[in-house]
């Protein structure tokens, strides 16, 4: 088996092929480990944030709203791209006041993974958001979106049922039920 370092591949060119508001894409030529030449396609993303906003009565309040590329309505956890040079933390207490009018009193940092490592660089800050109080909703003009609070081990069934297809929120709902799990209290 060879070391880490061996399967490395080095950048020989980049071309950038579109430049959009949220999302570059590259398509890059590479030497492989094994000296061939190949190319591939990169998207560069600034990267983004997701909340499970969980209340006292353990509720967990989700989104409900249409995604273009899939072409259908999707449950969600609460998201929102960072801006550039912004802090996950801060950009998670915004996005949680704007989708859904509610200010996290505290955060936990729950994972940060990267979505889709095929072809995508976007790295994404997972937070449980408690202790949450009333703010003000301030969605995007290009945003339309309606909130439902279920129980926490609702929103799991409806993982297992098909309801919830967004990995963002399935990965969000099974850490927030191990971090309670694990003795820890949303008050």
């Amino acid at each position: 088996m060879r070391k880490n370092k061996d399967l490395a591949e080095k950048k020989l060119s980049s071309k950038l092929v579109y430049q959009g508001r949220i999302l570059n894409l590259f398509v890059d030529e590479v030497e492989l480990p094994n000296g061939r030449q190949s190319l591939r396609e990169k998207v560069s993303h600034l990267g983004s944030v997701g909340m499970v906003p969980l209340d006292q009565e353990g509720q967990v309040i989700l989104i409900r709203q249409y995604r273009y590329p899939v072409e259908q309505e999707l449950i969600e956890i609460p998201a929102g791209k960072l801006d550039l040079g912004e802090d996950p933390w801060e950009c998670a207490r915004r996005e949680t006041e704007e989708e859904i009018g509610l200010i996290p009193g505290r955060l936990v940092k729950l994972a940060t993974f990267y979505t889709t490592p095929g072809f995508c660089d976007e790295n994404f800050h997972l937070f449980l958001a408690l202790d949450l109080k009333k703010g003000d909703v301030n969605h995007d003009d290009d945003e339309f979106m309606v909130t439902k609070k279920v129980p926490l081990e609702q929103a799991l069934e409806m993982i297992t049922s098909g309801e919830i297809r967004d990995a963002k929120t399935i990965i969000g709902l099974f850490l927030a039920r191990e971090w309670l799990r694990k003795g820890n209290n949303t008050g």
